[in-house]
């Protein structure tokens, strides 16, 4: 035993020894931290696999710098880089405490960003065991300061250097590869930097938040004013009058917009196991004081949901790569719905049962002003009380109602659901159709998740009628994006009583629900052919607010002069008439290709194409160049992120400071309304 211990401190001795015993205890606290100071959410043996091995690729590689330097100068080196690492996690530890979320250059270099989060709350927040992240580098400070293992001053060959570095860049590799595989589009793609962190680790993170910034910050960078004049000519060129039998019938209405996660128009009065899929929505659909429209598309590209929420708070496009709701919502200037309204008198909120990080809502939402978001936090967690993306739907709408009936009227509140996400799995207890007998595992749950969101819409909208909140609201319903794609087209073709299903059918199946109820309010079914990104200047003139010098894509849908060719984010697109998929055009009434078209038909096919590209190509600039800094809509005050905070205590005393003002919850003597709230959630009768 003592030869053995002998031939250890012979190893450690050296520095090589001494490197690999620093990346050893280095590893070993990373893991530690990341398993008890981060919800990192790493399911199954690939994730966990991956969640344990991600900190060793880079440390091999920072430290490894060290081994080209000469003498006591590479350890001094490797003491330096352990400790500048250690206390990046431990800053990342104190920020994630607060906001489930990791530290980003854009939150640094923002003025007061991180000071106006954490601030004076610091001391409060740390906890004794988060020292324990500069373990390691006292270890090794101790080692040698007793001279327990002493400096090896002896050179390293280069070669050796050489091949350190060349092992981390393949160990690297072999991470990225595993990574890519459980989670396609993990860089292209971003979800949220938990992902990254998750599948990478915190030093591949920073370096690719860095990378990302750079890249962003060169495209502002190179933006002016000049560069608006193309899109406010643009936007002029195709402003069209809103339909002013609509103007204002909803004027100090409050505004809740439910946000139906994957949820298809199909779904609509659709039938299975003998009975209908969506009831709830069905009547809604149909009741005389519904607008309801059949011919409304999701125009997402890859940032799916978040891509919807841009167009629908902003009317600007997604980005053709990657959701611009994480690459540009932390620090881009937006003239927003929430701050819209928020200066016409409104209170505005928004609701979502998971991580505030999740498509960098937490940031974004202050860029957009929002007043408070309620996300998981504020929720009762339980782990039969979620599935999938956050809380089931029943429970968290139910568990939203106390938070909306403190809000002072008129209120604009998003409600985003959950448990209708892909891919579309619901416990037991809370089945209540069959699933569908296409063969595809992928399609045939789907009916079952669309069902329980339905049920829980119906509950929400009882609810809504007992507190006495329906009869100044204003309810709005739309579907984010697809549910099913349009690699299942055997599946879809037999769920829909299909021979086949062609591209042409895919791009029709892209409808989504847009339903906007009120008491009062003329209805009916509008045959308009519009998108996501005619929602907010419809819901603005609904409002009776003021809209017409603001930089939006979209146009009234009800307007009876609206642009009904509906752009796609890849540059396809659907009209009444014609329907582009990649290069192939179609008879939008026969679905028929159209091989040989006139000379009249080509030009309109070439100007629609071409008016597709150049919407597109504006809204990107609008976005990637930041330039809604360069222009202030007459009577719009300029957002101040700093002004939000969405730390729960400080949201709860705000809501209670002010719910006097005008809730729901003072109109009823300052008494609970949430007591006239029923659900059937099985979880919450346990």
């Amino acid at each position: 035993m003592k030869k053995v211990g002998q031939k250890i401190r012979r190893v450690l001795n050296t520095r090589m020894g001494f490197f690999v015993l620093a990346i050893v205890l280095f590893w070993l606290k990373t893991w530690w931290t990341y398993l008890n100071k981060f919800n990192l959410g790493a399911k199954g043996s690939v994730q966990e696999f991956l969640l344990m091995v991600n900190p060793i690729p880079t440390a091999i590689l920072l430290f490894g710098i060290a081994l080209y330097l000469a003498g006591r100068k590479s350890y001094i080196f490797m003491l330096v880089i352990d400790f500048i690492t250690s206390f990046w996690l431990y800053a990342n530890v104190l920020y994630y405490r607060e906001f489930s979320d990791f530290l980003s250059i854009n939150l640094i270099k923002g003025s007061s960003a991180v000071s106006n989060n954490l601030g004076k709350s610091v001391l409060g927040i740390m906890e004794p065991t988060d020292f324990l992240v500069f373990l390691d580098v006292a270890i090794l400070i101790l080692l040698l300061a007793f001279k327990l293992i002493r400096m090896d001053i002896r050179p390293i060959k280069k070669r050796y250097a050489f091949t350190v570095t060349g092992i981390s860049i393949m160990l690297f590799g072999f991470n990225l590869a595993f990574a890519q595989s459980d989670r396609p589009g993990l860089l292209t793609r971003t979800f949220d930097n938990n992902y990254i962190v998750k599948y990478l680790g915190l030093n591949t993170y920073t370096v690719y938040d860095g990378v990302k910034t750079a890249t962003s910050n060169a495209a502002k960078k190179n933006a002016n004013a000049s560069d608006l004049r193309s899109i406010e000519n643009y936007i002029k060129e195709n402003k069209v009058p809103v339909n002013t039998e609509y103007t204002g019938v909803a004027k100090d209405k409050n505004v809740i917009i439910f946000h139906l996660e994957s949820f298809q128009q199909f779904l609509i009065d659709f039938k299975w196991d003998g009975q209908e899929v969506t009831p709830n929505l069905n009547k809604l659909y149909h009741a005389e004081d519904t607008l309801s429209f059949d011919n409304f598309f999701n125009q997402v590209g890859t940032g799916k949901t978040a891509d919807a929420e841009m167009m629908l708070e902003n009317s600007l496009f997604g980005l053709a790569e990657g959701p611009a709701m994480v690459q540009y919502g932390t620090t881009n200037t937006f003239q927003a719905a929430p701050a819209i309204l928020d200066q016409n008198g409104y209170t505005t909120a928004s609701f979502h049962g998971d991580v505030p990080s999740f498509w960098n809502r937490d940031n974004t939402y202050k860029s957009w002003g929002y007043d408070y978001f309620f996300s998981s936090s504020y929720y009762q967690q339980k782990s039969s009380y979620s599935i999938g993306y956050g809380l089931k739907d029943k429970i968290f709408l139910k568990d939203s109602a106390q938070y909306l009936e403190k809000l002072p009227q008129p209120f604009y509140a998003k409600l985003i659901t959950v448990t209708n996400h892909y891919p579309y799995l619901l416990d037991k207890q809370n089945q209540s159709i069959a699933k569908t007998d296409t063969g595809d595992s992928t399609v045939d749950g789907y009916v079952q998740t669309a069902k329980y969101l339905d049920q829980a819409v119906g509950e929400f909208m009882t609810w809504l009628e007992d507190s006495g909140l329906a009869k100044n609201t204003m309810v709005v319903f739309y579907g984010d994006h697809y549910g099913i794609s349009g690699n299942h087209k055997k599946a879809v073709a037999k769920l829909l009583g299909k021979e086949t299903f062609n591209n042409f059918d895919d791009a029709q199946f892209q409808r989504v629900p847009l339903m906007i109820h009120m008491p009062g309010l003329k209805g009916g079914v509008n045959h308009t052919y519009s998108g996501e990104i005619d929602v907010l200047p419809t819901l603005l003139n609904l409002l009776g607010v003021k809209n017409d010098d603001t930089i939006q894509f979209g146009q009234d849908i009800l307007s009876p002069e609206k642009n009904q060719t509906v752009a796609f984010r890849n540059g396809d697109f659907v009209s009444p008439t014609y329907t582009k998929v990649g290069n192939t055009y179609y008879d939008t009434s026969t679905g028929k290709e159209i091989k040989k078209p006139n000379a009249t038909v080509k030009q309109t096919l070439e100007d629609m194409t071409n008016h597709v590209a150049t919407e597109l190509s504006l809204s990107d600039s609008v976005i990637t160049g930041d330039l809604l800094r360069f222009y202030t809509p007459n009577g719009f005050d300029t957002v101040n992120k700093s002004d939000y905070s969405y730390k729960k205590s400080t949201a709860l005393k705000k809501l209670k400071k002010n719910q006097g003002e005008n809730s729901i919850y003072s109109e009823n003597g300052d008494k609970t309304t949430t007591d006239l709230y029923k659900t059937d959630a099985p979880e919450l009768s346990k």
